[in-house]
C-alpha cells in the first residue's frame, strides 16, 4: 500500500515526525479535500514539531538536572516573593536575549533549585542548551578532569552551553585553586551567555567567600552584572506542598 511505502521512505529519511503523522494527516486531508500544498504544509509541520522535541529531550539529558521540575508545576496559591508579572516575565526567557543572569536567593527549600532546574528545562525544550551543576560536584569535575588531562575540553564543553546552572553557591569558602577555574570558566561565557545562580547568600557577601580580593570582585562582577535578582520567601516550599497534598486528602 502507498500508505506503508511513504512511512518506509520517510523512516528510511529518518524523517521521524512525518513517519508518524502520516497516515492520521492523509485521513485528515480526504475528509476535508484539503489541497495538496495544505496537506504538505501540515506533515512538515509535524516533522518541524517532532525534530523539536527530540532536540528538547537531548538537551534535558545532556543538562543533568538533578530533579524533574517544569515551571507550569509552580505553586502560586501563596505568596512567594515572585510576584505573577515577574513570573511571565521569566517564561517569555527574555533573559536569555540580554545575555543577562538569573540570580535566586532564599532559604533551604523555599524552590530556587525547583524554579532554576524549570527554567533549565524551558530553555532545553526551546532548542537552547543547558548545564546543570551543583558547586561541590563541579569542583569535583574540575579535580577529576585536571587529574585526567581534560580540563581545557571540559570547560569548553560548559562555556558552549548557552545557560549555566550553578547550584548552591556560597554554602562555604572557596580554594584559590577553585576560585581560579570559576573565574576562567565565568571570564569565556561573559556575554555569551546566561547563568542562573541559586544561593542562600546575598551577593553583597560573596566576595567574602574567595581569598584573593580581586578574583572575588571579578567574579561577583561577571555573576552580577547584568542580572535580575529574585528573593524567594514564604517558608519551606516542600513543606507547603506537603501540607497541600495531605489537606487534599
Amino acid at each position: 500500500m502507498i500508505h506503508d511505502q511513504v512511512q518506509t521512505i520517510a523512516h528510511s529519511l529518518r524523517l521521524f515526525g512525518i513517519h508518524a503523522a502520516f497516515k492520521r494527516r492523509a485521513e485528515e486531508a480526504l475528509a476535508k479535500s484539503l489541497h495538496p500544498l495544505e496537506f504538505l504544509r501540515l506533515l512538515l509541520e509535524d516533522e518541524q514539531l517532532n525534530r523539536a522535541e527530540r532536540i528538547g529531550k537531548m538537551l534535558i539529558t545532556k543538562a543533568k538536572f538533578r530533579s524533574h521540575a517544569d515551571l507550569e508545576d509552580w505553586d502560586q496559591t501563596f505568596e512567594r516573593g515572585l510576584p505573577k508579572p515577574k513570573f511571565k516575565e521569566l517564561l517569555c526567557l527574555s533573559f536569555l536575549a540580554h545575555h543577562e543572569n538569573i540570580i535566586l536567593l532564599g532559604k533551604t527549600g523555599e524552590g530556587k533549585t525547583h524554579l532554576a532546574i524549570a527554567l533549565g528545562r524551558r530553555l532545553c525544550t526551546e532548542g537552547f542548551s543547558s548545564a546543570f551543576l551543583p558547586m561541590n560536584f563541579f569542583f569535583e569535575e574540575i579535580q577529576a578532569e585536571k587529574a585526567a588531562g581534560r580540563y581545557l575540553p571540559y570547560l569548553r564543553k560548559l562555556v558552549k552551553a548557552k545557560v549555566l546552572i550553578l547550584d548552591d553557591f556560597g554554602l562555604r569558602a572557596y580554594s584559590h585553586e577553585e576560585a581560579t577555574a570559576l573565574m576562567d570558566l565565568l571570564e569565556e561565557r561573559y556575554q555569551k551567555g546566561s547563568t542562573i545562580v541559586t544561593s542562600q547568600t546575598d551577593p553583597k557577601g560573596w566576595e567574602k567567600l574567595f581569598e584573593d580580593p580581586v578574583i572575588a570582585e571579578a567574579i561577583v562582577d561577571r555573576l552580577v552584572n547584568p542580572s535580575q535578582k529574585i528573593t524567594l520567601k514564604g517558608g519551606s516550599y516542600r513543606e507547603k506542598i506537603h501540607q497541600k497534598i495531605n489537606h487534599s486528602h
